[in-house]
């Protein structure tokens, strides 16, 4: 019963079949192979962008914190939802890799940013002229750590209160497979086409080893980036085994397929916490993260039973009143199985 993190999956067999495979031979370094240069074209053809600008990088933090960083000045504001993963769970790195940039926090329903409080926020900030940080650039997650998606209109909305103040707009997408195969649009229709200029393509939650791509529609932003990567120390050297974990990912939509079984899971499990009396969601599940509360004796029962999970947020504990609600989040993968989430349930019930 692993639902702690889909971080916590192995890596998917295709996947690792196609690291093994990129192990053979002397090729170039620094993603002059063959390899890499074909991910970059796959990619462009995915997103129906044949101009933009692809960048692999090992991890969702850089993906997230250089791309800030190509979009907005050191004295410019981040505008993101309050439980955005760049402002939760980044370790300040993208103030870091911009140079200080200030991430100004929105709220919105279920961690997804109301398009009038951007507005408001947006239209607030850089009033005092140069005493103030100004106006940035705007950061959607999506899915969101609230496990709920935008839909390509609610990205074009946000968008559009962008526009309204001429600012760029970031989308982290660390399960963008996860958003995307719940929403049923194209990659395109979730991204660039609804105003996105930058997005983070996630691949290590979705059965990668380690590797995420960057994705620049506006490929004037490139040479910037390209020496923000490496000044930033995430230009891999052996660079065909990011670009193989990506040719595997790709390969066949496996990256869909994928998180498909991870969004029906959770909705398997969702709707058997919802079944169960005295148990409620907090969040619609829309992806593969499940949040709910359920009494505490509940709890102690799961986790005595070896259920993996975190209580959310984490200043809860299993100590305590028997009857008290207490909340959790719940994360299924590409590796989750039908019979662990039976398992889990049982013990709930």
């Amino acid at each position: 019963m692993h639902f702690a993190s889909d971080n916590t999956a192995g890596v998917a067999p295709a996947i690792m079949a196609a690291l093994s495979a990129a192990n053979a031979g002397h090729v170039a370094s620094y993603g002059a192979d063959a390899q890499s240069k074909a991910v970059v074209t796959r990619l462009r053809e995915i997103f129906e962008a044949p101009e933009a600008a692809v960048y692999l990088v090992p991890t969702g933090t850089a993906a997230n914190a250089l791309s800030c960083a190509a979009l907005t000045q050191p004295w410019g504001a981040i505008f993101c939802h309050r439980n955005a993963h760049i402002e939760e769970d980044e370790c300040g790195a993208p103030e870091f890799y911009t140079g200080g940039s200030k991430l100004v926090l929105v709220d919105g329903a279920d961690a997804k940013m109301d398009p009038q409080a951007l507005r408001r926020t947006i239209a607030h900030t850089g009033r005092g002229g140069i005493h103030n940080v100004q106006r940035g650039m705007v950061s959607i997650t999506n899915a969101t750590e609230a496990g709920a998606i935008y839909t390509p209109e609610e990205v074009a909305a946000l968008c559009a209160v962008a526009q309204e103040f001429k600012l760029p707009v970031h989308m982290d997408g660390a399960r963008f497979a996860n958003a995307l195969v719940s929403a049923g649009c194209t990659p395109a229709e979730m991204t660039w086409k609804a105003g996105i200029e930058a997005l983070s393509f996630g691949g290590t939650k979705n059965g990668c080893m380690g590797v995420e791509a960057v994705i620049l529609f506006d490929p004037k932003r490139a040479w910037e980036f390209e020496l923000r990567r490496k000044r930033g120390g995430h230009l891999f050297s052996k660079h065909r085994f990011l670009a193989a974990q990506m040719a595997g990912y790709l390969e066949g939509d496996l990256w869909l397929d994928l998180a498909r079984h991870a969004n029906a899971m959770a909705a398997k499990l969702s709707a058997g916490i919802s079944a169960v009396p005295g148990a409620h969601l907090l969040h619609p599940t829309q992806a593969n993260e499940v949040f709910a509360a359920f009494p505490r004796s509940a709890h102690r029962q799961l986790h005595a039973a070896g259920a993996a999970y975190y209580l959310w947020p984490f200043d809860q504990s299993l100590e305590g009143e028997a009857s008290e609600p207490l909340s959790a989040r719940m994360v299924t993968s590409w590796a989750t199985t039908e019979e662990e989430i039976a398992t889990f349930l049982s013990h709930l019930k």
